[in-house]
């Protein structure tokens, strides 16, 4: 069987009927009971026993390092290393050394050798968010270093083997960005051998009770074993929630209600606005638009946070220096006396 034929069977709903799901799913390492999540993982457990790159799609905010992670924990790499790379968290000539590696006097402040990311996830899975954001020049080391399997640190010339397992993530169309000019062919055709499109919570709301008692669970942990649980009341507001900001945003409110909640009882008052007084944002086709989505969900973050960055970056789960870029590329205008951090 090609790989080809391999998906066809893989995206077959009669054939996933028959697929066993593994251990991790029971245990709750990709949350969720819906159908569409159902079919996803026991597409994302098939896959995880081969070695092939993975390229993950979907909005921000859908869980896609957490898909990542359940992908490397059903294969055979899952005793090993499972390193996640935010591909927007540093600077363009600093990612380089970070991702390759680099040898003692490579440049100014390299007092010794390092790894990177790419050696630390020999024999495991190296996992690349947000892939779209890398520049040309990396992107072109990237597929040399996954076509020949051997990676140069910077300040070296002698190559060093590496075997891993590549899955990486973007909420970006790369199709049309290798149209532009902006990505690479080449890598695109590398990375998509298989590729999964993880949905947006609002077409998985029969979901969100269950990943609800499971972040409350985690706060819990986290607060001192003080167990809470939703209201009724609350429970129907987040069911109808249109949730731009996805299972990320979900995890938000339920830490704002948590901490709010006097009692071990979360009830609607608890929650923030709409959703404390049961609003309901309605969803319509035009919010297809990724882009467009995502820059009402900055705004409405910078809007919550009377444009303190600082704070809009802890609304939306981001690092200031991703949200600055976001600010600039989706062309989001700011009052003159924003704030870029707190003093």
């Amino acid at each position: 069987m090609n790989q080809g034929d391999f998906v066809t069977v893989l995206t077959s709903e009669e054939q996933l009927t028959d697929i066993p799901l593994p251990v991790a799913v029971a245990e709750g390492h990709f949350i969720g009971g819906s159908s569409v999540v159902t079919r996803l993982k026991a597409i994302a457990a098939r896959v995880a026993q081969r070695h092939s790159t993975v390229m993950l799609l979907g909005e921000t905010g859908t869980g896609k390092e957490m898909l990542a992670r359940f992908i490397h924990a059903n294969s055979p790499r899952a005793q090993e290393a499972f390193i996640p790379v935010d591909c927007t968290a540093f600077s363009d000539s600093l990612f380089e050394s970070q991702l390759f590696g680099h040898v003692k006097g490579a440049f100014t402040g390299a007092h010794r050798d390092t790894l990177g990311f790419i050696r630390s996830a020999d024999g495991g899975t190296l996992f690349l968010d947000e892939i779209g954001e890398l520049n040309l020049n990396l992107q072109a080391k990237l597929l040399r270093v996954l076509q020949e399997r051997r990676v140069v640190p910077v300040g070296d010339a002698i190559p060093r083997p590496v075997d891993m397992r590549v899955i990486c993530a973007t909420h970006r169309n790369l199709a049309e960005m290798v149209q532009a000019g902006t990505f690479r062919q080449d890598l695109f055709f590398r990375l998509q051998v298989f590729t999964l499109l993880l949905p947006p919570l609002r077409d998985r709301v029969d979901d969100i009770p269950q990943l609800a008692d499971f972040f409350l669970e985690r706060l819990a942990e986290l607060g001192g074993d003080i167990q809470k649980k939703l209201s009724d009341e609350a429970v129907e507001s987040l069911m109808n929630h249109s949730w731009p900001g996805n299972v990320r945003e979900l995890f938000n409110v339920l830490e704002h209600a948590w901490v709010l909640a006097d009692g071990n009882v979360i009830g609607l008052s608890d929650l923030p606005a709409p959703l404390s007084t049961g609003g309901y944002r309605a969803y319509h086709p035009s919010d297809l638009n990724l882009e467009a989505m995502e820059r009402r969900v900055i705004i409405e973050a910078l809007k919550r946070s009377q444009y303190n960055r600082t704070a809009a970056c802890k609304l939306l789960g981001l690092e200031l220096r991703r949200l600055n870029r976001r600010i600039t590329s989706l062309k989001i205008e700011l009052p003159k006396r924003s704030v870029h951090a707190s003093k």
